[in-house]
């Protein structure tokens, strides 16, 4: 009897090598502070992957008035709306401060989704967890007062509650900005911020928007 030829070795995939490198439809893309990375209406061929920056999510409405719909950081993607047959881009991503971004092409991202169970499996979660935190700020926005939806906004921004050391400095945010993702006005929004600084729950120095733990107590206080 001739011996068994002995099994093929499955091939190693690392998600996160895949996320760190170039390769065949994926490409490193530098976008400066301020600047677009793709416009409401244009063509929906890519999914984008934040190696470092901070990128804001806005969409445009028929009368002209601009939403924030997030303000995303670095692991997160954007732009997957292209996977799931959106042909035009929903709304505009714009670059907070400096970005480094893989730019994957919606080929290349689906074959590796298909391909590829660990990398799937990673996608997946980081979608599951997404719309988990959009359920919370639908939640935040029915029943808690605009005070706490601030201060849950920019501990969520300075990463508190996620694996990891807390990112304390935030980039500079428009008070206008604040007040869209809050839904209250830029006054209210300069009161309550104010505050904070009274009580030492916030600081500003000359990179941004310092955040402290303490301001924990505002989203825990009934």
């Amino acid at each position: 009897m001739a011996p068994t030829a002995p099994a093929k070795k499955k091939r190693d995939f690392d998600p996160k090598k895949f996320l760190a490198t170039i390769g065949e439809g994926r490409k490193v893309v530098a976008f400066p502070k301020k600047q677009v990375i793709f416009t409401q209406g244009d063509r929906a061929d890519a999914v984008f992957y934040i190696r470092e920056g901070k990128v804001r999510l806005t969409v445009i409405s028929k009368i002209g008035k601009e939403a924030t719909l997030g303000i995303l950081g670095d692991g997160e993607f954007f732009g997957e709306g292209s996977l799931a047959g959106q042909a035009l881009r929903m709304g505009s991503a714009t670059a907070m401060t400096d970005c480094e971004l893989l730019r994957i092409d919606k080929k290349a991202m689906m074959l590796a989704l298909h391909r590829e169970h660990t990398f799937s499996d990673l996608f997946v979660a980081y979608l599951l967890a997404r719309n988990i935190r959009h359920e919370e700020d639908l939640v935040d926005q029915l029943f808690n007062s605009s005070e706490k939806r601030l201060a849950r906004l920019l501990l969520l921004f300075a990463h508190f509650g996620k694996e990891g050391t807390p990112e304390t400095v935030i980039p500079k945010i428009s008070q206008e900005t604040l007040a869209e993702m809050v839904g209250t006005t830029r006054s209210r929004v300069s009161f309550f911020m104010n505050r904070f600084r009274k009580f030492g729950f916030v600081d500003y120095n000359g990179n941004g928007l310092q955040v402290h733990s303490s301001l924990l107590n505002v989203v825990l206080h009934d």
